[in-house]
């Protein structure tokens, strides 16, 4: 039987720029069960910067994947390494909801002992602060290596791999040789690109957030596992209608500013 998941890409974009979002599909083996359809949000914050985006964030996604379980799907990922909307989704939702951040943290210990971050540019760390402090994990990140690269949340690395590329390894080699960091995970699905080069280069595992998110998802599903009740009761007085509404309401004022 065929399953459905639903990926959430955490900005409003053309089918072309969307596309370089399906990309990370490619290079993993993924059970031929399942279908994953990507879906960007309505409207949201232009990029993930402050705590200001977070919640435009958090809003644009739950609201984007809310109704997900009536649609059809098994499953939702979230495309954005601030796991925005992934609580929220988990109140209102029985299938199991997965963001990359916290699942890469937790995967990065499974294969070492502390964990570097390689990052576009610093106005990203408070996300990752935010997964550290709710973990509890500040003592198991070695650090967060910052490239200060004008991060493209439409376009990607595309055009830039010979200048990103390069600051990303030497950023790595800096975390590894000077930090500790036995493994290194890529601060951002838009980073995928990066992946395949950098692994070749590199002498520790390198997880790229989006694909794990979906394996995530696939042995979720395969061991008929979801979150807990207890930990995300549903809301007693739900309110999607006003959610998707004012959802609908935001895109039409960016788009009719």
């Amino acid at each position: 039987m065929m399953r459905r998941v639903l990926v959430v890409v955490p900005f409003a974009m053309s089918p072309q720029n969307l596309a370089l979002r399906q990309a990370q599909l490619q290079g993993i083996d993924l059970s031929p069960q399942l279908q994953f359809e990507f879906r960007p949000v309505k409207a949201g914050p232009v990029n993930y910067a402050s705590h200001h985006d977070f919640v435009l964030a958090d809003a644009a996604n739950f609201e984007a994947a809310c109704r997900a379980q009536d649609e059809g799907f098994s499953a939702v990922c979230i495309d954005t390494m601030s796991d925005s909307g992934v609580a929220a989704l988990r109140s209102v939702l029985d299938i199991p909801v997965f963001g990359p951040g916290k699942a890469s943290m937790l995967s990065a210990l499974m294969l070492g002992e502390r964990f570097s971050i390689l990052t576009m540019a610093s106005r990203w760390k408070p996300l990752y602060k935010k997964a550290l402090d709710e973990l509890g994990l500040h003592h198991k990140c070695a650090s967060v290596r910052a490239i200060e690269v004008a991060p493209d949340n439409q376009g990607l690395l595309s055009g830039k791999e010979d200048d990103v590329f390069p600051l990303l390894e030497a950023a790595a080699r800096r975390a590894i040789d000077e930090d500790g960091a036995d493994v290194l995970i890529l601060g951002s699905t838009t980073m995928h690109q990066a992946h395949a080069w950098l692994i070749e280069r590199l002498p520790v595992p390198i997880i790229n957030p989006g694909p794990l998110s979906y394996k995530m998802a696939e042995a979720a599903l395969g061991l008929g596992l979801s979150h807990s009740r207890q930990a995300y009761p549903r809301p007693m007085h739900p309110r999607l209608d006003m959610l998707q509404a004012m959802m609908t309401a935001a895109a039409h004022s960016v788009a009719h500013p």
